[in-house]
């Protein structure tokens, strides 16, 4: 009696070994032409290149939250700057920090608007130099509307830059990573929503 358990035992042994050798064998070949099919650029390049951009995109959110203590007098839209700087800045220090235990470049991000993908282009939702200009020659309403529909732009970009990123085969697959860019969609689809809500209820210009 005790030999065919011992026998069932081992075969279930087996087929457990057949099937995480088949998994394995799978997630293999995946990897191998994954990056083939998209090209020469890797995941471990796209993660880099999504964390050095995404300095250079959180910098000039903080460079316009700091335009609104002197050009409004609307609390929620302070309160709003204050929320954005103090919450951009932690993930700069963040993503310095992951760069640096990469072993990758980081970016300086004292260069806010002037910064750019390394092409001429600024990145999606970034403001353009004119437009940050713009936004600092004004104030009262006026100020209030520009801010909230460029911001409303920037957040969109960095909707843009997280999809990006997850459309690249393998990329984002690290852990601290990926929860950052699940954190930046969710947290910034959620300040879109507010932000309209404020800019809905500015008064006509």
């Amino acid at each position: 009696m005790t030999l065919p358990a011992r026998a069932l035992r081992s075969a279930h042994v087996l087929v457990g070994i057949l099937l995480a050798c088949t998994s394995l064998g799978a997630r293999t070949a995946r990897a191998q032409v994954a990056p083939a099919a998209h090209g020469t650029k890797s995941a471990a390049d796209a993660d880099i290149a999504f964390v050095q951009g995404m300095i250079a995109h959180h910098a000039q959110a903080v460079e316009m939250s700091a335009l609104i203590a002197k050009r409004t007098t609307r609390p929620e839209l302070r309160a709003l700057g204050e929320r954005i700087s103090v919450s951009q800045k932690d993930e700069i220090a963040m993503m310095q920090q992951w760069l640096h235990e990469h072993g990758a470049a980081i970016p300086d991000p004292a260069g806010g608007h002037a910064q750019h993908s390394g092409h001429g282009v600024l990145m999606p939702g970034m403001l353009s130099a004119e437009e940050m200009q713009a936004l600092a020659a004004s104030s009262g309403p006026a100020f209030d509307r520009l801010f909230l529909a460029g911001m409303i732009k920037h957040h969109q970009g960095a909707l843009t830059m997280v999809g990006e990123l997850l459309r690249v085969p393998g990329a984002a697959r690290q852990p601290q990573l990926y929860e950052f860019a699940a954190d930046v969609d969710a947290d910034q689809r959620a300040e879109i929503a507010r932000m309209r809500a404020l800019l809905a209820r500015l008064p006509a210009p």
